[in-house]
């Protein structure tokens, strides 16, 4: 009995402890629930801030956190890489914009060889009897004898001159009639090299040879831009290329006429920045022919010590005309152009006096052929006007009224005055006479 009532008595506590253990782990999960429902409720209840609550503050992933997401970094190495999108995107517009490129380099060369059958289809099927039309007809109608006529007229002398501007008006005239029958043709070279003397015609011959290139469409506006060192050279590094190409472009469409072009070459400075202008000029002259052409000019010594030195420039330049220095007949007929442009009239008796000037002054430095007529003619219609104004103003003859023979005449005392300002001068100063 005893026995049994230990066993009833241990029985009984172990069921207690149990009972007491159970009902400590429902409370706790009845509390674990408590506080889920409560969170659950407090999430999904209206917050009292006004922004919203985003769905990551309910579930987070574990992959979306900030230190996933790309920021740039702070490898300076980063700007060298680009998203795997964007790179497959650009090269696919690269290989499309080379496939068009492709595309339209085949298709022009189509065209052109189709245009090469026409044109050997036309040239076959024409007969050798076709009319191309007279010389003549072309050096009317595109304006080009009234060039010459005018160069015939503006210049005194210069046969040899001449004969080579009509020698590439030829070449211009013929080359023209070939393309209208069909045949090949290539612009061919026309810059220029004008050596000589001052005052021996250049810049009028590069005036009508403009023209005369414009007529024949070798260049669309024909107009000459009279160009120096001083035009074409900077004075400080970078200041160079901007100065030549400001001229070139002035030039474009017509011929760009170098003045003592050797000055733009110092051979006893290589850091010399006429060098620079000299290799802008080689460039447009080689890749621009077709509309521009440039003309270098200066004395013929100097010039063919410059070309020495540049030997570029001396292969681009397909023309060289030599100016020979006027004879003194020569500059007495200019004298009498000169007079008859400004509507004076030269006595007769004027002629002889004023060719003993020229060839007195022909001896003195400094001469410049026909610059040194166009001084002397202004000097002669100075000493006129004086002449004439001390007779009628002054003197009174003939009540002050002047005839149109005394406003338009220079007479022989004119041109002496020159005469003797070199004869009765100082040695210093004969050349100012």
């Amino acid at each position: 009995t005893s026995h049994h009532v230990k066993h009833y008595t241990h029985q009984t506590s172990v069921n207690k402890s149990t009972t007491i253990k159970y009902n400590n782990n429902e409370m706790k999960f009845t509390v674990a629930i408590s506080a889920l429902m409560i969170a659950s409720a407090s999430a999904f209840a209206p917050s009292s801030i006004s922004t919203p609550r985003s769905s990551s503050a309910i579930f987070n992933s574990p992959f979306d956190g900030p230190s996933l997401q790309y920021t740039g970094g702070t490898d300076p190495n980063n700007a060298n890489y680009v998203k795997l999108t964007d790179a497959l995107q650009e090269a696919d517009t690269e290989r499309r914009k080379a496939r068009e490129e492709a595309e339209a380099r085949e298709r022009a060369a189509e065209i052109r060889r189709e245009e090469r059958q026409r044109k050997i289809k036309y040239m076959a099927d024409m007969p050798d009897s076709q009319p191309a039309g007279t010389v003549d007809e072309f050096m009317f109608k595109e304006g080009v004898q009234d060039q010459l006529d005018k160069l015939d007229n503006d210049l005194i002398g210069l046969l040899a001159v001449k004969s080579r501007v009509k020698e590439i008006a030829a070449l211009l005239v013929l080359d023209k009639m070939r393309r209208k029958l069909g045949f090949e043709t290539s612009v061919p070279s026309l810059h220029m090299s004008f050596t000589g003397a001052p005052g021996t015609g250049k810049t009028t011959v590069a005036v009508r040879m403009g023209q005369i290139l414009a007529k024949m469409g070798y260049s669309r506006r024909g107009h000459v831009v009279l160009a120096t060192r001083d035009d074409l050279v900077g004075q400080y590094v970078g200041h160079t290329a901007p100065k030549t190409k400001e001229m070139i472009k002035k030039a474009m469409g017509g011929l760009l006429l170098v003045d003592e072009a050797y000055y733009l070459y110092n051979a006893s400075n290589d850091r010399d920045y006429g060098q620079e202008s000299i290799e802008i000029l080689l460039n447009v002259m080689e890749n621009n022919q077709d509309d521009l052409v440039v003309a270098v000019a200066g004395y013929k010594d100097r010039m063919d010590k410059f070309f020495s030195y540049i030997p570029g420039m001396m292969s681009r330049i397909g023309n060289h005309i030599d100016f020979p220095n006027y004879e003194a007949e020569e500059l007495v007929a200019i004298a009498n152009v000169m007079a008859r442009d400004l509507e004076y009239d030269i006595d007769q008796d004027a002629f002889p006096v004023f060719k003993e000037y020229i060839e007195r002054r022909m001896d003195l430095p400094y001469f410049s052929n026909a610059r040194t007529v166009r001084n002397a003619m202004d000097r002669a219609r100075m000493n006129a006007a004086i002449r004439t104004f001390e007779k009628f103003a002054i003197e009174g003859v003939n009540g002050g009224v002047c005839t149109v023979d005394d406003l338009k005449c220079i007479r022989k005392e004119d041109f002496q005055v020159l005469v003797d300002d070199i004869v009765y001068a100082d040695a210093s100063k004969r050349i100012f006479a």
